[in-house]
């Protein structure tokens, strides 16, 4: 990775923190305040994003570090490694919000200040899809698994600010009719609501960072525009795709070369042969590693 798309990636997570930072303080404060458990989460979930930044943020220093013999083979695993761990971590949290929803559910609902609470929430909505925006916009000239994380985390917090500030509108119209002794209901029934949803976003982050450390094969699309470039350099001698793996920003490649009969491949075209394929992958916004090994 560049030096350039190194300083991006820490000035994306640097200016993530910073948000993250406040709109935890704010959440935690207003909601145990008000005592509204979807405020509370929404303040848990922006602290929670905090750490988690800031573990992405002293991952990405030390992922470009050389080899040694501690990491021969990099430290590109640490990527996967750290979205798995965010994606553990937010999925803890959505599953105790969802059990304190089903609590007050069952004890009486929670009864609050919609005006005050709406006017939060209003804020999270501007707030969240500024930062969620901004992100897609600064990362968007390098691809970094990081910096997906991260806009895909905004991209919650902003999903749920938005049910939020709906939730406490339909709160507030429910007061002025002949049910509005069920308005302390919307609290807990927003909270499971939006839980069901988000819980669908740390399972695919886990699951593909899963993929990764466990060095499977990834996306076909990604494998299919692999064999494609090496389906189109100039072959003299037998050339097969062995291996396609990514690993956090670098996509490892593993070739087979067979010479011709009674021939033998010299240094010259191994190099040219390397120079056309990582031309045909330039497109690719991932780091490649090529490895080719001759066989007989």
């Amino acid at each position: 990775m560049s030096p350039t798309h190194q300083h991006l990636e820490h000035k994306v997570l640097r200016f993530s923190s910073l948000l993250a930072a406040a709109f935890a303080v704010g959440g935690l404060v207003i909601g145990i305040l008000l005592g509204s458990i979807v405020i509370v989460f929404d303040g848990v979930y922006s602290l929670v994003s905090l750490l988690l930044t800031l573990l992405s943020l002293a991952t990405a220093k030390v992922i470009h570090a050389p080899r040694d013999a501690h990491f021969p083979n990099g430290r590109a695993v640490l990527e996967p490694l750290v979205i798995a761990i965010k994606g553990a971590v937010i999925m803890g949290v959505v599953i105790y919000s969802m059990y304190s929803a089903v609590q007050a559910l069952f004890s009486g609902g929670v009864s609050l200040n919609i005006g005050v609470a709406s006017g939060f929430a209003l804020v999270n909505i501007l707030g969240c899809a500024y930062a969620w925006k901004k992100i897609q916009v600064m990362s968007k000239s390098h691809q970094s698994g990081l910096m997906d994380a991260e806009a895909k985390q905004w991209k919650m917090d902003t999903i749920l600010s938005v049910a939020v500030g709906a939730g406490f509108l339909m709160a507030w119209a429910i007061t002025h009719t002949t049910f509005a002794q069920y308005a302390v209901y919307a609290d807990p029934v927003m909270m499971l609501l939006i839980s069901g949803y988000f819980i669908k976003v740390p399972l695919e982050m886990m699951v593909g960072s899963g993929r990764e450390l466990l060095q499977m094969s990834p996306n076909e699309e990604l494998v299919e525009e692999v064999q494609q470039s090496v389906d189109a350099i100039d072959q003299t001698h037998n050339v097969t795709l062995s291996s396609v793996l990514k690993v956090g920003p670098e996509l490892r490649i593993e070739l087979s070369v067979k010479p011709q009969a009674n021939r033998v491949m010299a240094s010259d075209e191994l190099h040219r042969m390397k120079a056309a394929l990582n031309r045909t992958l330039a497109k690719v916004p991932l780091d490649v590693k090529l490895t080719v090994n001759m066989a007989s």
